[in-house]
């Protein structure tokens, strides 16, 4: 039986080993719906027209069908709506423009047999020139700096305890926790170190949004030989044997919408520790004998790409990041009439309980865009035009304001997931950097 356990928490482990990176693939059903847009490259200049085009397949053929569409500005509501017959299995849209840069979306809805299927083309006009809707506050590299510096005088009190399971002549893998933020408030991580050689590289992994646990597998990049701290942010231990159950009913119950509390006080938000812990990861691997005390980079998807910029803003011991689709990017965009940034504190479901002055201004300290202002950090991004979590819009108005060395990789009909093509490109890109192999 608990061979058992091992095995499906193994299994559940390689299903989400993307999970850090996204929480959704692409999936393949009997129907397929096709959106695609008349230009290859899916990018277009204002005044130019895009028109989408419609396709649908049942078992690998095309059919006709009668399908519904929405045309809308991402997160907005619709500007063109109707139904569509098609012939043949396919049929285009009318054609479509946008006034100002941003990100177009068409969405289309099929029914067959009882059952409803989806497809969908997002397409950008002027991209680089979408900017932030978010402001730096005055003091808002202050408000860091002090607390960074508070969060200095907190000791370590580092703990390592060996995982046996994952353990072997290739790596020593440990549970960690070290203190962090107050006295007895700890991050956990699974770290992970080569056994063969004396000093490498490290890569810190900071955590997607959720809460949960290690997935009991060994980590690609350590095998590689890199130092691997992945963490969580919640200080919860991540490997609790049998109890795997309690990262759900936390997620849940007590940890349920965390993204929310204390929105209305700058120093009591929840982020302020997760950012603040992140540093602190940092701390603890540089107390290590096995780092090699130069080259340290930080990756990860989602929350984690939105820490991973934040960490190597904050701190100049970072050398390189890997972010995918980042969430927290110009939160605000929703109350200036376009998409804003994962967890949508300010759209329209959730403005009336949140677009109040002061937490308003609250996110401003914890937005992304004002990290990337202030990034030197060389980094690698990626997302997708078809991101419905974290919008391509508030993404890309992020990225615009980074001046430090960029690196961009967009596999277009991506959503909030990355293709492990993709995903070889920027760990080749992290691991040559780190390890000095170019």
């Amino acid at each position: 039986m608990r061979n058992l356990i091992k095995l499906s928490i193994a299994c559940i482990g390689l299903c989400f080993s993307t999970l850090a990176y996204g929480q959704w693939g692409p999936s393949y059903t009997p129907v397929r719906v096709i959106v695609s847009a008349d230009h290859s490259d899916w990018n277009y200049r204002l005044g130019e027209s895009v028109i989408f085009s419609v396709s649908v397949y049942k078992n690998g053929n095309p059919i006709e069908a009668k399908v519904q569409y929405k045309i809308m500005p991402e997160k907005m509501d619709p500007i063109d709506a109707g139904i569509l017959h098609l012939e043949n299995g396919r049929a285009e849209l009318k054609p479509q423009q946008m006034k100002t840069p941003g990100y177009l979306r068409c969405k289309v809805t099929v029914e067959s047999e009882g059952k409803f299927y989806e497809g969908m083309a997002t397409v950008a006009f002027a991209n680089d020139q979408i900017m932030p809707t978010t402001v730096m506050p005055d003091d808002f590299e202050k408000f860091w700096e002090q607390t960074l510096l508070q969060n200095k005088d907190i000791p370590l009190n580092a703990k390592m305890i060996k995982i046996e399971t994952l353990s072997d002549e290739k790596l020593d893998v440990y549970q960690v926790k070290f203190q962090n933020f107050r006295l007895g408030s700890y991050i956990y991580g699974v770290l992970s170190v080569p056994r063969r050689g004396t000093k490498f590289p490290a890569l810190i992994k900071v955590p997607g949004a959720g809460v949960w646990p290690h997935f009991m597998v060994q980590d690609e990049d350590a095998l590689k030989g890199l130092i691997v701290l992945d963490i969580r942010i919640h200080g919860i231990p991540m490997v609790m044997n049998d109890h795997n159950e309690i990262y759900g009913e936390l997620w849940s119950a007590a940890l349920n919408n965390y993204w929310t509390f204390n929105l209305d006080n700058k120093e009591l938000y929840y982020y302020r520790r997760v950012y603040a812990g992140c540093i602190k990861a940092i701390d603890f691997i540089y107390s290590l004998p096995q780092f090699d005390q130069e080259h340290l980079g930080v990756s990860g998807g989602s929350q984690g790409g939105a820490l991973a910029i934040v960490t190597a803003a904050l701190d100049e011991r970072v050398d390189y990041l890997v972010s995918y689709y980042p969430a927290l990017c110009d939160l605000t965009g929703y109350l200036n009439g376009r998409a804003g940034g994962w967890p949508h504190l300010f759209d329209k479901n959730h403005s009336p309980f949140h677009a109040k002055k002061d937490k308003i201004e609250t996110s401003k300290y914890y937005d992304v865009v004002n990290f990337a202002r202030i990034l030197k950090v060389p980094g690698y991004y990626c997302w997708g035009y078809n991101d419905q979590s974290c919008p391509p819009t508030s993404i890309q108005s992020m990225y615009n304001v980074i001046k430090a060395p960029k690196e961009l990789g967009i596999m277009k009909d991506a959503g909030h997931y990355i293709y492990p093509e993709q995903k070889a490109v920027t760990d080749e890109w992290i691991f040559q950097n780190l390890s000095g192999i170019k």
